[in-house]
């Protein structure tokens, strides 16, 4: 029963979704190895659903049951992860659970970290030694966050620990599953987001979308969670209910981000919340500086689809015509437009546009990483997560409500992150300055300072 116990320990499944013949599923029922679970519960002033948390009323709906020809409730909240009903339970195993490997040299990265890494990295292994601990690591964009983990994860994994690594966004997960491979070749590691050709979720070390997680229960004993303000793990609360679940009693959870959100500022201030901060990047260079540059009558330009000629002046005259260009645009709707424009008005450059639901995303952003794109067309989708070693930036219509302090930060984040190109472009090209743009700039520019820069 040990190959069983390692494919459903920690899990909360579906029925559809374990891999197993129906006669073997109630075998294991019959002898108390598995269990289901009423996944939505009746009570007194609220229905709540079990695998999310949901308590509103309102993402809650009836449908006829096709086994009972009974109507029931099922959470809308959770659907796109399959649907809980009544006659649709949860499967939980309740049988002996595995025991992890120790690895005793499990990392086969040869870096060096620098001063400010070491320090984040201490923390991070002595936090592990603390049972239930928390730690926030407040790193600048750039700083080489990944390689700080490398030290924790080791030494969870000399301990014989279970480690899960997640971040809300898939591409994110896509890019970090070769660097973790590479850094523990002898570690069994897999990767799960919507699409991935991982399945099972055996592995390891789990690298995962914080949706992922939905379907976990007590798993890991150590959970690193990845940029925590971005969307939509600061906005569902579904998502931190489900990274605590999974989540061992006495587990360890370490927290990353570059801009903290209102939340976390306000722990840490009252010490409720431990933390380490990484001021400078890895390549010991500044974080660039965006510039604004204003554009009158933007928006009118854009909903024309106009390029404004303080943009096309710029492009014409950058500083490095070398570097690869990302350009960001608030909507999926006029970025592709924008794309469209540009395309059918120059054959100097090779582009493409990308979005959140471009079923090529993948193959697109590995286009511009191998640098067969010069220019990327984009919504906020890549504001975050990914690293090209030599591009600059612009932001068309920085005043959108879209880009808030954070993602302007975190958009400008993605310049100069090479030791070879340490000073890309960014630029804010805009109608009129909002509070956000300039708390951003502000933000990049007291990060530099406190790095020693001036």
């Amino acid at each position: 029963m040990s190959n069983f116990a390692k494919l459903l320990t920690g899990k909360l499944l579906l029925r559809n979704e374990i891999p197993l013949g129906n006669f073997m599923i109630d075998y294991l029922l019959k002898n108390n190895l598995l269990q289901s679970i009423q996944p939505i519960l009746n009570k007194k002033f609220h229905t709540e659903c079990l695998r999310c948390g949901n308590q509103k009323n309102n993402l809650f709906a009836e449908i006829p049951c096709a086994i009972c020809q009974k109507t029931h409730l099922y959470c809308r909240k959770c659907i796109e992860m399959g649907r809980v009903m009544k006659c649709e339970p949860l499967y939980e195993w309740v049988g002996k659970t595995p025991v992890w490997l120790k690895h005793e040299n499990p990392c086969t990265w040869k870096g060096k970290l620098t001063e400010d890494q070491q320090k984040a990295a201490k923390q991070i292994v002595q936090t592990i030694h603390k049972s239930g601990e928390e730690l926030l690591v407040w790193a600048v964009c750039g700083a080489g966050k990944t390689e700080m983990l490398f030290p924790g994860i080791i030494e969870a994994l000399k301990l014989g620990k279970r480690i899960c690594i997640t971040t809300p966004r898939a591409d994110v997960v896509r890019e970090l599953k070769p660097r973790i491979q590479q850094a523990f070749a002898g570690i069994s590691i897999e990767a799960l987001y919507g699409g991935s050709t991982d399945k099972d979720g055996v592995g390891q070390i789990i690298i995962a979308t914080t949706h992922q997680l939905l379907r976990f229960k007590e798993a890991f004993d150590m959970m690193i969670i990845d940029e925590i303000d971005a969307f939509p793990y600061h906005h569902d609360s579904s998502l931190p209910f489900a990274t605590k679940r999974a989540l061992k009693k006495h587990g360890s959870t370490i927290y990353l981000t570059a801009t903290p959100r209102e939340e976390q500022y306000s722990r840490i201030v009252s010490k409720k919340l431990p933390h380490v901060f990484v001021p400078k990047r890895y390549h010991n260079h500044p974080l660039p500086v965006p510039q604004l540059k204003l554009c009158l009558f933007l928006t009118h330009h854009l909903n024309k689809v106009i390029f404004p000629t303080t943009f096309l002046t710029w492009l014409r005259n950058r500083e490095n015509v070398t570097r690869q260009l990302l350009i960001f645009l608030p909507t999926i709707n006029l970025a592709e437009k924008m794309y469209q424009t540009f395309k059918q008005q120059t054959s100097e450059y090779r582009t493409t546009f990308v979005h959140a639901e471009d079923s090529k995303r993948e193959e697109k952003v590995e286009l511009f990483r191998r640098k067969e794109i010069d220019i990327l067309f984009t919504t906020t989708i890549l504001e975050r997560g990914v690293t090209f070693p030599a591009i600059d930036v612009a932001v068309l219509h920085a005043g959108h409500d879209v880009f808030d302090e954070a993602a302007l930060v975190q958009i400008a984040g993605r310049a100069g992150r090479s030791p070879q190109d340490p000073t890309g472009e960014v630029l804010f090209f805009h109608d009129g300055k909002t509070e956000a743009m300039v708390k951003a700039i502000e933000s990049i520019q007291l990060m530099n300072k406190r790095g020693g820069f001036k």
